[in-house]
């Protein structure tokens, strides 16, 4: 198996952890400040992965504290965002401006790493965009303040992956991933004791999401991320991350019986038409 497939299929993975994830922190946040669960979800997170490479954390360099801070803060501004966001805007609307990262990632891929991408990669992204445009309902065509700090979360999470790409086959990705969740907890606990009212949960359901989204949709998810990163380009990711709300969906319909709609299992076949696409050589696709 080729290491660019490998890395396909982890992220393929991470993106379902995180899609089938997002109900229950959906769930968690009725009864938990949104950055107080963030702050305990990510130095959950942080610690863990601080016990397990404690031995690697001794020798971390400058350039990889410096990398995996800025990485962190872009990571930390697009939850951030999105957040803000989410109050003056609808959940469509913000589902479908955070996926707007597919066509950003490659503009800023080219503009910061020199990387053109290819003409099936181009495709894929117009195909995903699409499959977003049918996953999303109620758009309508009016831009307010609540869309503009959604735009700029899909513009942080955009350069958190165009980073990754830019380091992750050059610096120690388990690192990498610990210094940035540490900033993400950081951050999150600064904003929750400056504008919350934070607490620590007594609920055993609150305590389950903590627990799952720190062990697997941050702690793993967010190394699996980097490691595979190195093998892949930035484009490429973000055309798999883009699944998000179809697993999303899935999960929703799984654990909640939320039934999907014909025009998002539409949208679900274009965005992964678009990143086997993608996957196709140059060549194959210009005959």
């Amino acid at each position: 198996m080729s290491k660019q497939l490998k890395s396909d299929i982890v992220l393929i993975l991470v993106t379902m952890v995180w899609g089938s994830t997002f109900i229950i922190v959906k769930n968690a946040i009725q009864t938990l400040p949104v950055y107080n669960f963030l702050f305990i979800r990510f130095l959950l997170a942080f610690l863990l992965l601080t016990i397990i490479f404690h031995k690697k954390l001794k020798n971390i360099d400058n350039k990889t504290l410096a990398a995996a801070s800025i990485i962190g803060t872009m990571l930390f501004l697009g939850y951030a965002f999105q957040t803000m966001g989410l109050k003056y805007t609808t959940a469509s609307k913000s589902g479908f401006i955070t996926g707007f990262s597919v066509v950003l990632v490659p503009i800023l891929e080219a503009v910061f790493l020199k990387r053109k991408p290819s003409k099936p990669a181009i495709l894929g992204i117009v195909l995903a965009f699409i499959g977003l445009i049918l996953l999303t309902t109620n758009i309508d065509l009016s831009i307010n303040i609540g869309d503009f700090l959604t735009l700029l979360c899909a513009f942080a999470f955009g350069m958190q992956i165009v980073l990754i790409a830019k380091y992750a086959s050059t610096l120690d990705t388990y690192l990498l991933a610990t210094i940035q969740i540490g900033i993400v907890a950081l951050l999150s606990g600064i904003v929750t004791f400056l504008f919350e009212k934070p607490f620590i949960p007594t609920s055993v359901a609150v305590w389950s999401a903590i627990i799952i989204t720190g062990f697997f949709a941050t702690a793993f998810a967010i190394v699996a991320q980097n490691t595979m990163q190195a093998y892949t380009t930035a484009t490429h990711t973000a055309l798999i991350f883009a699944l998000e709300p179809v697993f999303a969906a899935i999960a929703a319909f799984l654990i909640a019986g939320e039934v999907m709609s014909f025009r998002a299992i539409l949208g679900g076949i274009f965005m992964f038409a678009g990143i086997v696409l993608s996957e196709l050589p140059e060549a194959e696709v210009s005959k």
